[in-house]
Order: C-alpha cells, then sequence, then structure tokens
C-alpha cells in the first residue's frame, strides 16, 4: 500500500467510479486512477472523507483475490 487516511480532495480531477455491482443502498467504494499510475479507494457516502491509495500492482493482486 503506497499511503493510507489521506484526504480525499487532491489537486486536479480525479475521476471517481462505482463498481457495476454496487448496491442501491449507497454501501459502496469508489476507485479512481492516480497520475503516477495508482488507484485510490474511498467510501462513496463520504467523498470528502479520507481515501487509501496502492500501488497499481497490488490493488491488481487484490482485485485478483477477490474474484476467486
Amino acid at each position: 500500500m503506497a499511503g493510507s487516511g489521506m484526504p480525499s480532495r487532491r489537486p486536479g480531477q480525479m475521476r471517481w467510479r462505482k463498481s457495476r455491482h454496487s448496491n442501491p443502498s449507497g454501501n459502496c467504494v469508489e476507485v479512481a486512477g492516480l497520475p503516477a499510475g495508482g488507484v485510490a479507494v474511498r467510501d462513496s457516502r463520504d467523498p470528502g472523507g479520507p481515501m487509501l491509495t496502492f500501488a497499481r500492482k497490488d490493488w491488481q493482486a487484490f482485485v485478483r483475490a477477490v474474484r476467486c
């Protein structure tokens, strides 16, 4: 993990997106690509709250693991 607990308001535009598998109750996470190639993750119910950042390879490993 590249860092954690960073404010989700960052300079420039971050394009946040939810999974197409998100449920209608709003209990979701959103992801955004970072300029250096990493991935940021935040709680969709708290867009101004903290976010976690991951190196792209670590995020890809996580996604592969949860798909199994």
